[in-house]
């Protein structure tokens, strides 16, 4: 029973020797291993929550610069439309004045056309009344060539 006694004690001091060994070769190096990369897991999340962060901050400013952004556009957009109102009533406006200048300057026109045209009417019946004096001066006038003269002149004068 000895034997196995002395065995057994010398198995638990190999254990022992095998243990400390072990623990001062693999278990603090593991251990420390372990424990810097949690740190550097840890180090790695702040990191991606501090950035998360600031990119929500980063949308939120993009979001804010695109909405400035619209109703910038918007607001052109509605000058623009307004500018151009303005510059078609300008135009129908400055249309309708020149219709109204030239239509003056026809009826002016036509007005001076009308006045030469009577102006060249009276001086031709003037011609055909002294025309027609000077025939009915020659000659000694009955009733009957009154009226045979003045159907005459009558007809001259819408000939011309």
């Amino acid at each position: 029973m000895l034997d196995f006694s002395v065995t057994f004690v010398f198995t638990l001091i190999n254990i022992f020797v095998l243990f400390v060994i072990l623990r001062l070769i693999l278990f603090k190096p593991v251990t420390r291993f372990m424990e810097k990369r949690a740190r550097a897991i840890a180090a790695d999340l702040e990191h991606a929550e501090s950035e998360k962060a600031q990119a929500k901050s980063l949308l939120q400013n993009y979001e804010a610069r695109v909405k400035n952004v619209r109703a910038e556009a918007e607001a052109i957009i509605r000058d623009a439309r307004e500018e151009a109102r303005k510059q078609a009533d300008k135009i129908v406006a400055d249309g309708r004045a020149e219709a109204r200048g030239m239509l003056e300057n026809a009826r002016r026109q036509v007005e001076a056309e009308h006045s030469a045209a009577l102006a060249a009417f009276q001086s031709e019946a003037a011609a055909l009344v002294v025309m027609a004096a000077g025939r009915l001066l020659q000659r000694e006038l009955t009733a009957e060539d009154s009226l045979r003269q003045a159907e005459l002149l009558l007809q001259g004068i819408g000939k011309n």
